[in-house]
């Protein structure tokens, strides 16, 4: 259980929290508070000091009808963050599916290459097996942003299958160019082209995407289908987001995506001594 990246070989045996960082002036999250790189930057010294074990950085909102910024623009906005980010000692990410920023990340030192279309834009893949080392993380979408949401459906009405599929045949061919499977990790993509019974097939089936033989990446946080579960907006869906986390590491998950970085840290510290703990044989026996 062990993450092969660019500077770190990231201990999996423990349930690993990748703190967000939207470089975006539409997140569906955090409506552009992060926009501005010194904000951004600002930001990510927050998280590593709540305890992110990961900084994820991404300049392209994938939120429902989001539009798709150009190379130029994604590069102006991430650059100047992950410069910054590649100081603080933890694994960074690039939250991008553009091969020419996914290069430009690779030189400054990022670590991970975590890419909403799983590396098929042309020249993706190639950018990630010429790297030696460097993880990333490969996700399913069906559809693409501005669209995904527009009545999703799945053949056999059986999302998991196809979602496993998928994958499956992403990992093989990352497998194929060259890339070590330990540097492989796979996310099923809540949210993306999906309802809400599809987001939560996928998470009481968590196990059959297990079967891939890679560790999942879960990227639960504030979205939508917590907010028809408990009725709350965006902004009050910590404890949901929360809850959700927990499930998914309870399921196997390896790695939890999360903008609610300090309370997800303290969840899981909580969670992983009552699941350490020993029942006290004796506790019951009556005097």
């Amino acid at each position: 259980m062990i993450w092969q990246t660019s500077r770190f070989r990231i201990d999996l045996t423990r349930p690993r929290v990748m703190g967000i960082v939207n470089v975006t002036p539409d997140s569906f999250s955090d409506g552009g508070r992060y926009a501005q790189a010194d904000a951004a930057r600002t930001h990510c010294d927050r998280l590593v000091e709540q305890g992110a074990d990961i900084l994820d950085i991404g300049g392209e909102s994938t939120r429902p009808g989001a539009r798709l910024p150009d190379t130029a623009e994604q590069l102006a906005r991430v650059l100047p963050v992950l410069r910054h980010a590649v100081t603080l000692g933890v694994p960074v990410s690039v939250d991008t599916a553009d091969p020419v920023v996914m290069g430009e990340a690779l030189a400054l030192g990022v670590d991970i290459l975590n890419d909403v279309r799983a590396l098929q834009a042309p020249g993706a893949l190639a950018v990630a097996a010429a790297h030696p080392t460097a993880g990333i993380c490969l996700m399913h979408m069906q559809g693409e942003p501005g669209s995904m949401q527009a009545a999703p459906h799945y053949d056999n009405d059986d999302v998991v299958a196809a979602v496993a599929e998928f994958l499956a045949e992403r990992r093989d061919a990352a497998l194929a160019a060259g890339v070590s499977r330990e540097r492989i990790v796979l996310d099923p993509g809540i949210g993306f082209g999906k309802t809400p019974e599809h987001n939560l097939a996928l998470a009481r089936q968590q196990h059959r995407l297990l079967r891939l033989g890679c560790p999942l990446l879960l990227g639960w946080s504030r979205k939508s289908t917590l907010g028809q579960l408990t009725g709350r907006p965006v902004a009050e869906r910590v404890a949901a987001s929360v809850s959700a986390a927990l499930a998914a590491v309870h399921r196997g998950a390896a790695i939890v995506r999360v903008h609610d970085v300090a309370e997800t840290v303290d969840a899981l510290k909580v969670w992983r001594a009552l699941a350490s703990s020993q029942p006290n044989d004796d506790a019951c026996i009556p005097s």
